[in-house]
C-alpha cells in the first residue's frame, strides 16, 4: 500500500472490511500519497484511520479526500464538514432505479413461486 500510494496522485479504496484491510490506509500510506494526492473511500469507513485522516487533511499533509463511508457512521468528524479539501456523499451507489425496479421483481417472482406452490427463487434457509 505504502508503494502504491507513494507512486499515486489519487488512491481509490474500495474493498472489503476485514482483520487485514482495517485502517489499511493509515498516517504512513496517507503520508506517502502527498500534500497534492488525494484518498477516496467508497468501501468501508474503517479501511481508513479516521483520526489521522482529519489531522492529515488539516495539516496539509494530504491534498484532500471523497468519503462516502465513514468509521463510526452515521456520525461525521465535525471536522470534516469544515474542510474545503473534502467531499462527502451518502452512501447510496446500490440505490438506483434499476436496483430498486430488479428488487420489486424478485419480491413478485417469489410470491408467484409461493403462490403456486413452487420453489422460490431466493428460498431462506433456517437452521
Amino acid at each position: 500500500m505504502l508503494e502504491l500510494a507513494s507512486n499515486s496522485d489519487a488512491l481509490v479504496i474500495c474493498c472489503p472490511l476485514n482483520e487485514q484491510t482495517r485502517h489499511t490506509v493509515n498516517k504512513e500510506v496517507m503520508l506517502a500519497l502527498g500534500n497534492k494526492g488525494v484518498v477516496v473511500n467508497v468501501g468501508r469507513g474503517s479501511l481508513i484511520d479516521e483520526e489521522e485522516l482529519v489531522k492529515c487533511l488539516m495539516e496539509g499533509h494530504i491534498g484532500g479526500a471523497g468519503l462516502d463511508v465513514f468509521e463510526n457512521e452515521p456520525n461525521v468528524p465535525q471536522q470534516l464538514l469544515v474542510l474545503d479539501n473534502v467531499i462527502l456523499s451518502p452512501h447510496n451507489a446500490a440505490f438506483t432505479n434499476e436496483t430498486f425496479m430488479a428488487a420489486a421483481q424478485l419480491v413478485e417472482d417469489n410470491l408467484e413461486a409461493f403462490f403456486s406452490n413452487k420453489s422460490l427463487v431466493t428460498p431462506v434457509k433456517l437452521n
